[in-house]
């Protein structure tokens, strides 16, 4: 008696959809990565201890930016008040503010770090704003105009209450 087998083909595989998909997906993972990439800054708190620090020599500026809604207010954590900076019409003024960082930086020049403190209604654009003219400035050096890095370590933390706002609760 004669046996039959079955004779058995290779299955074809259809893999044109899983192409398609791929060709779509790929560039459109690759274009979001970028845009993210790009949209990140890198912060840290400040400490826990915002109190009175002893000195040292390593870094005894300890520079903190308050945005106020009238003005910015420069100091040092430990010597009190460096500058005031009152208000443009159209926001902060960014400009003055850099002046001053660069005169601060010219007398520490081994500080990097810096803290931005905003009180709870202050604008998200108004905080980069600071954020940048403090990270860096620009200056002219002959016929040509040079980046020059000045407190790019920034830390983000609340605004303590001033003492206008603390006068009129207390009223």
């Amino acid at each position: 008696m004669a046996i039959k087998r079955l004779r058995k083909h290779p299955a074809a595989l259809e893999i044109t959809a899983f192409l398609n998909l791929i060709v779509v997906l790929v560039p459109f993972l690759l274009s979001t990565a970028v845009f993210t990439r790009m949209a990140v800054l890198d912060l840290s708190l400040p400490a826990q201890s915002s109190g009175v620090e002893k000195l040292d020599d390593k870094n005894p500026l300890q520079l903190e930016v308050v945005i106020r809604p009238d003005a910015l207010e420069i100091g040092d954590r430990i010597g009190g008040l460096i500058d005031r900076v009152p208000n443009k019409p159209n926001g902060p003024d960014v400009q003055r503010l850099a002046e001053i960082l660069k005169l601060v930086k010219e007398k520490f020049p081994n500080n990097a770090e810096a803290s931005v403190l905003a009180e709870p209604a202050t604008p998200y654009e108004m905080l980069v704003r600071v954020m940048d003219a403090m990270r860096s400035t620009t200056t002219v050096d002959g016929a040509r105009i040079v980046r020059v890095d000045l407190f790019p370590q920034i830390s983000v933390g609340d605004a303590p209450i001033s003492a206008v706002v603390a006068r009129g609760k207390g009223s």
